[in-house]
């Protein structure tokens, strides 16, 4: 393997020339960058990712930390944050924190460890307070959430517009009697989903009853189970949204098994628009989240402030709704 000594040689250059050249400095004159590039080429030279590393104090290695990993939500978040910054020839390392504290904490100390430059965080288990703390240790971006103090680095979505959107969407439609499956309360979005669907039904003069509301998991048996668990306190209801599209899907699926007909007998509004939604029988009415644009905006945040790049970003995304067949005229 040839090394940075072998390339001066063959150029004729110095070893601070072809250095300055391998990291495109723009000061080294035209025909001198030629010899160096030329020499490169015929040696089939690659420079050294450890040699890099100690020249200027950065591994081009940019750390991940996701909730999950077994849902397309994540899947498209990571590829989006994996292709953005290896066109700049940066790489990525993934830990999982499992919507745990401690194993967020862990993750992150690992991610640390491994020296990577900085860390793009999905996070629903560290306080604000925490995040704040990491900042001052390393550069990080922070998608789906709003930390008031690390507004320039965080990458989210209006929730509370999605859920009143949804929501006055069937109010829309003439449904009245509308019942609903969070999230968990221990989620910000979840809870921020929920008001949404309060102020719209407030909106309308309909009252928020408990009777109507399921806590779910965001997991596709809580759309199961809470069907079930609603159906069976004996209320009536035209309408359900569900506070993502795995908890629909299950919703959907049961109210099938349990003969009742979609949308006719039950209208579904389902969050976060992930490709199930064009799946199941009838295509699902959701709220769109772009998840793969928040986490290409983080990506690029972390190419600015690291690497000095200029990327324009957009760090509030407005929660559109996505009309198709689920939702019925009453």
């Amino acid at each position: 393997m040839a090394t940075i000594y072998q390339v001066a040689e063959r150029a004729g250059v110095s070893l601070s020339t072809v250095s300055r050249v391998l990291n495109g400095r723009k000061t080294v004159n035209a025909q001198l960058r030629e010899k160096v590039e030329k020499a490169v080429q015929e040696l089939n030279y690659r420079p050294s990712s450890v040699a890099r590393s100690l020249a200027n104090n950065r591994t081009d290695s940019i750390g991940v930390l996701v909730a999950e990993l077994h849902t397309p939500f994540f899947g498209e978040m990571m590829q989006a944050i994996e292709m953005t910054l290896r066109a700049q020839d940066k790489h990525v390392i993934i830990s999982v924190g499992h919507n745990d504290l401690a194993k967020e904490l862990d993750a992150v100390e690992f991610l640390i460890s491994r020296n990577c430059d900085a860390l793009i965080l999905h996070s629903e288990a560290m306080s604000d307070k925490d995040l704040v703390k990491l900042q001052s240790r390393l550069p990080i971006s922070i998608i789906n959430r709003h930390v008031p103090e690390l507004h320039e680095a965080c990458f989210c979505l209006d929730n509370e517009a999605g859920g009143y959107r949804a929501t006055r969407h069937l109010i829309a439609k003439g449904h009245r009697n509308i019942a609903y499956i969070s999230g968990p309360a221990c989620k910000a979005d979840a809870m921020q989903r929920l008001a949404g669907h309060k102020r719209a039904l407030q909106e309308a003069g309909i009252a928020f009853s408990d009777a109507f509301h399921f806590e779910g998991r965001f997991k596709e048996e809580d759309g199961i189970e809470g069907l079930k668990t609603l159906l069976a306190r004996d209320i009536e209801f035209t309408a359900l949204v569900c506070a993502n599209d795995w908890m629909a899907s299950g919703a959907m699926s049961c109210a099938r098994d349990l003969g009742l007909r979609l949308p006719e007998d039950l209208s579904i509004v389902g969050f976060d628009d992930v490709v199930i939604a064009h799946h199941v029988y009838p295509k699902l009415t959701s709220v769109c989240n772009p998840i793969y644009q928040m986490g290409e905006m983080a990506a690029k945040c972390i190419l600015n402030k690291v690497y000095n790049q200029k990327h324009q970003l957009q760090h509030l995304y407005d929660a559109e709704l996505v009309l198709r067949d689920s939702v019925n005229l009453v």
